[in-house]
């Protein structure tokens, strides 16, 4: 689905989103957006900021409040690092800023589509990967904690699925942005901070004071079990 107001910028996206082999619907703006969402269900959402009726970042937060894990690329004119970050904040899983290149678009959606498949069960089962009591399903894209389910953007989870693959193992923010969007010359490291904060006001009891995915000063972050942490710190 392409959310653009836009004529002429829809109508090229969605030539060169057809001519790669995809169903493309186009909607003008962002009530509209949300309620073919709804009635839909697409595999991705490329959504632009500036939009009559509701924005993007309107559009973003009621999607994402519906718990609703789709893959959100965004397009806008803005393109200072609060702009890029307040939409990565809300739940986008990537961003372009305009005028860009329908070449590098298309590579960023097939990323996204892939990264989404792979996560979604396609091919073998992936093993679930605990570290603790948090359990990351790799294959059921569901990541629980003492039980309960957490709802994670894809972003999140590609973060949180691969530090719980080598838990007690310290990921630089450039190493987890591969693990994001690979290079991407638009988003600087902040936007791994951005992912993390978000992570731990769902995994941890006190976010402030994070027992679970922690900060190591200078280098970056990783994920432990906190009982195994109190262990070997009594012992």
């Amino acid at each position: 689905m392409v959310a653009e107001d836009d004529e002429k910028q829809a109508e090229l996206v969605r030539r060169y989103l057809e001519r790669e082999g995809h169903a493309v619907t186009l909607v003008r703006d962002g009530r509209a957006a949300i309620e073919s969402v709804r009635h839909r269900a697409p595999d991705l959402l490329v959504l632009d900021v500036m939009m009559p009726r509701a924005d993007g970042l309107d559009v973003l937060r009621v999607l994402r409040a519906e718990a609703r894990e789709l893959p959100v690329l965004m397009l806008t004119a803005r393109s200072t690092e609060d702009d890029l970050l307040l939409g990565l904040d809300l739940g986008a899983d990537d961003y372009m800023t305009k005028p860009y290149n329908p070449r590098e678009l298309m590579a960023r959606v097939r990323t996204l589509l892939r990264r989404t498949r792979l996560s979604g069960g396609v091919g073998p089962a992936a093993a679930a990967l605990p570290v603790g009591t948090l359990v990351v399903d790799p294959d059921r894209h569901e990541v629980t904690v003492d039980g309960g389910h957490i709802d994670c953007t894809p972003g999140e989870f590609r973060i949180l699925a691969a530090m719980a693959a080598e838990p007690d193992r310290v990921f630089t923010r450039q190493r987890l942005l591969e693990e994001l969007h690979g290079f991407d010359r638009y988003i600087s490291n902040r936007t791994v901070d951005v992912h993390i904060m978000n992570l731990r006001k769902k995994i941890e009891q006190a976010p402030r004071s994070p027992a679970r995915l922690l900060t190591v000063f200078g280098v970056g972050y990783k994920l432990t079990d906190p009982a195994r942490s109190a262990t070997r710190a009594s012992s």
